[in-house]
């Protein structure tokens, strides 16, 4: 413990008053999402209940995604034991580079897949097809791999992709596109040596991801997931039961500033405006350099720094679910402490406490434990609020740095229509007395 010197009443004599070590930790407790968005297509255009497409029938669904983000969905090839139409591994890419909805026919983009589970028998004739089979999932194992069929070597003969399935894409308004998946296949797209077998698509899943491989990779085994549902059996509950629990946003907490000081409001005023020295910079870009270079000038702050490597890591980044940021801080009776970090699913919104900050002494204690429940998350008022997580102008979808339509409003507690996490279940901060 280190003491400072001040003065005394009595005869100003010096009185000493000790400084206290303390450990703050900030960590994101989000859970990580791998999709942003799921869901199920099962019943076809114009019917009333879940059935395959024939030839001539189509299903149609709504993908809701922001900029950056791609589709990826499988039907099964239903003449077959394993195989299934789905995009490449990156998906299919729903912007293109300059940010705008693509529309139109992507068939180019859909792929012939074997998932390596069932040993093939010739389509369209094999007795443990879907069609024919006498239940799911009677075929015997491959323990194969997932591949192209165009790679599988099985020696059958199969359709092209552009003779069985089209799939376009309608942009419509608020980040929503319009898929349609038709069955464009003719009662002679298929011969064999039983004579010509009509094919019928599957229902499917469908998700919305920014990662690759989100389902299946290629060369490797079926992940377990539910894709043999479908490959095997046209049966997506499995995989759709499994996307649903993995569906989400991944929230991301950005570096930020801290100050302890005596009083004041270093880092913003409830109300007024933001002051011009750095926390728009953080609340629109994650970015704490001008605003920590800016503290130490202010009266009140008497110590302050920039939190921006995560633990166990070697240089600065965004903390990722599951990860903290750490620093050290010493203080005294009566001094507060502030912070601020970006909320990265937004245009200009950050957590902090209130703009007094909090006071690391209660009653002449120091305190320590969780102190979550004194944050809230404010907008900055330096750039209009686009929805949550597909905002193109929000920092892991926008082309560069202060690129959203600004505006000049007070700071307050975020206050618009559209919905965010909880405090708690995306952030916790805790204050340990070392």
């Amino acid at each position: 413990m280190v003491y400072l010197t001040t003065s005394c009443i009595n005869g100003n004599r010096p009185m000493m008053l000790p400084t206290e070590s303390f450990t703050v930790t900030i960590e994101n407790v989000s859970t990580p999402a791998l999709f942003s968005n799921s869901g199920v297509f099962n019943t076809p255009v114009g019917a009333e209940s879940p059935s395959p497409i024939g030839p001539g029938g189509a299903f149609e669904f709504d993908v809701k995604a922001g900029k950056g983000e791609r589709l990826t969905f499988i039907t099964m090839f239903a003449q077959s034991n394993d195989i299934f139409y789905a995009p490449g591994e990156e998906g299919i890419a729903l912007y293109d580079a300059e940010g705008m909805p693509k529309s139109g026919d992507v068939t180019d983009e859909v792929m012939f897949w074997d998932a390596g589970t069932e040993v093939n028998e010739e389509p369209g004739v094999g007795p443990n097809q879907a069609p024919r089979q006498a239940g799911p999932n009677t075929g015997p194992d491959e323990n194969g791999v997932v591949q192209l069929v165009s790679t599988n070597g099985d020696g059958y003969a199969y359709p092209e992709v552009e003779e069985v399935i089209k799939v376009t894409l309608t942009p419509m308004d608020n980040f929503i596109f319009k898929v349609r998946i038709e069955n464009v296949s003719e009662e002679n797209t298929l011969m064999t040596d039983m004579g010509n077998a009509v094919i019928p698509l599957s229902p499917g899943v469908w998700v919305i991801h920014s990662s690759s491989s989100p389902l299946f990779k290629a060369g490797e085994a079926d992940m377990g997931n539910g894709v043999e549902g479908i490959a095997e059996d046209g049966n997506p509950s499995m995989l759709h039961a499994y996307v649903s629990e993995n569906m989400g946003f991944t929230h991301l907490l950005s570096p930020g500033v801290w100050a302890v000081h005596t009083g004041g409001m270093p880092i913003y005023q409830y109300g007024k405006l933001d002051y011009g020295d750095g926390l728009e910079a953080i609340a629109e870009d994650g970015n704490p350099t001008l605003l920590g270079s800016n503290l130490p000038s202010y009266p009140a702050v008497k110590s302050s720094g920039i939190f921006n490597i995560p633990s166990g890591a070697d240089a600065p980044s965004p903390l990722l679910p599951g990860h903290k940021y750490e620093f050290n801080i010493t203080a005294r009776q009566g001094d507060k402490l502030s912070i601020a970090t970006m909320y990265a699913q937004s245009n200009d919104l950050f957590y902090a406490f209130d703009d007094m900050g909090i006071s690391l002494y209660e009653r002449g204690e120091s305190i320590s434990g969780d102190v979550t429940h004194m944050l809230d998350l404010y907008d900055a008022g330096t750039e209009v609020n686009q929805e949550a997580g597909y905002g193109p102008d929000q920092a892991p979808r926008q082309s560069g740095p202060n690129t959203g339509e600004s505006e000049s409003m007070e700071i307050k507690p975020v206050d618009d229509s559209y919905t965010y996490p909880d405090v708690d279940k995306v952030i916790k901060v805790t204050i340990t007395k070392n």
